[in-house]
């Protein structure tokens, strides 16, 4: 595994490091999109989006959890990205004997996303936020993105800290599988 690290200073440069990372994907990819609320991960999908040629507005699908968008690949082929947020799934009513995995995998089912996710066709490149809890059940070959937002010191409240909006983001890539071992930027 090739891990890479990236640091991100602004709003724009995040966009145009999902711009970069759309310039490498091809049908049947999986990307998982990771990190704390307001860490930047709807701007690196606008970015990615954006590479992909998509005109669309790139919105967090939190409340929608799926949206499926039409573009085109750097070679210009076809691109129909499903981008999905699975911060509301996984919720509490497991069935006996039930795990997390499971039960997600239900919710994605009754969803119908559950075939795009496992198998996606030859133009569909899935961006799952949220995506780690489910990452070995999704695909076995993947692109897992994690982006870090920067730890503050609270002042004189102690050594605790707090996560901020502003500052440089960690954007951190663990390409896994074969699709991916040659993965860089």
């Amino acid at each position: 595994m090739n891990t890479h690290i990236i640091e991100v200073a602004t709003g724009e440069a995040m966009q145009e490091l999902g711009k970069q990372v759309a310039s490498l994907v091809h049908g049947g990819d999986v990307l998982l999109l990771s990190g704390p609320l307001g860490a930047g991960k709807t701007t690196f999908a606008q970015g990615f989006g954006s590479g992909l040629g998509i005109t669309e507005p790139i919105v967090s699908p939190t409340f929608t959890i799926a949206r499926e968008l039409n573009g085109q690949f750097a070679n210009g082929e076809p691109a129909h990205l499903i981008h999905v947020d699975a911060y509301r799934l996984g919720g509490s009513s497991y069935a006996p004997g039930q795990d997390t995995i499971g039960r997600l995998l239900d919710e994605l089912e009754s969803l119908g996303l559950d075939e795009e996710l496992e198998d996606p066709s030859e133009n569909t490149v899935i961006l799952m936020e949220w995506g780690e809890q489910m990452a070995s059940a999704l695909a076995s070959e993947r692109l897992e993105i994690h982006i870090d937002r920067p730890l503050e010191h609270a002042q004189n409240d102690g050594p605790t800290t707090e996560l901020t909006s502003n500052g440089i983001r960690t954007v951190t890539f663990v390409p896994v599988g074969a699709r991916w071992e040659d993965f860089n930027l």
